[in-house]
């Protein structure tokens, strides 16, 4: 996703790229990882990275970044986005609350990536091929500097982790678990988006 940011930033002047941690909304691969582990695991040993700092967003400001970035042809670059501060282990035990669920994670100084990515895919529907992404981007603490975020778009108001995933759970429960992304805007949204192709197109 970086890579092709950056092809599309110095071939187009006008590009401007979201860079977000994990995003939080039913369907969503980061949050269907954490929903699948703590749902499923009442204790787990996972690797002492679980601890890395990281800052989740959730889908529903992230379409409303994209939407409002159509707004201002002016804005170009990278925007980094995110919301709370707080660890991995932390997602995992705030959607326990949430959840009313008791669980123990018990980190341990070894388990490498690759390993962890496998464990993933095992225990989770989440395949191979994107556990190991989705791990590799907390493997190394990612924290957002939003400043820039703040200045474009002071409109926005990042929700609370906790909110997120009381949203995303409400549409999981509701049996509304979106295949497009852009349904998370709501039932009339300002913009339409298409898939065609594996390209989102406005």
């Amino acid at each position: 996703g970086a890579e092709v940011g950056e092809i599309l930033r110095h071939g187009l002047a006008q590009a401007l790229g979201f860079r977000a941690g994990p995003v939080i909304g039913s369907g969503s691969a980061s949050f269907e990882m954490v929903r699948y582990l703590t749902e499923r695991l009442p204790a787990m040993i996972a690797p002492k990275w679980i601890r890395n700092p990281v800052q989740p967003v959730g889908i529903r400001n992230v379409l409303v970044y994209l939407t409002e970035a159509l707004e201002r042809p002016e804005a170009t670059g990278v925007v980094e986005i995110g919301a709370d501060r707080l660890t991995f282990r932390d997602m995992m035990l705030q959607y326990a609350e949430v959840r009313g669920l008791r669980r123990v994670i018990v980190p341990v100084p070894v388990l490498a990536p690759s390993l962890a990515a496998r464990w993933v895919g095992l225990v989770t529907p989440i395949p191979n091929g994107l556990a190991v992404p989705l791990v590799e981007g907390v493997v190394q603490p990612v924290l957002a500097d939003t400043t820039r975020a703040r200045a474009l778009f002071p409109e926005v108001e990042p929700m609370a982790y906790r909110d997120a995933v009381e949203l995303a759970l409400k549409r999981t429960w509701e049996g509304r678990v979106v295949t497009r992304w852009s349904g998370a805007l709501g039932a009339t949204p300002a913009y339409r988006f298409e898939d065609s192709e594996g390209m989102v197109q406005e």
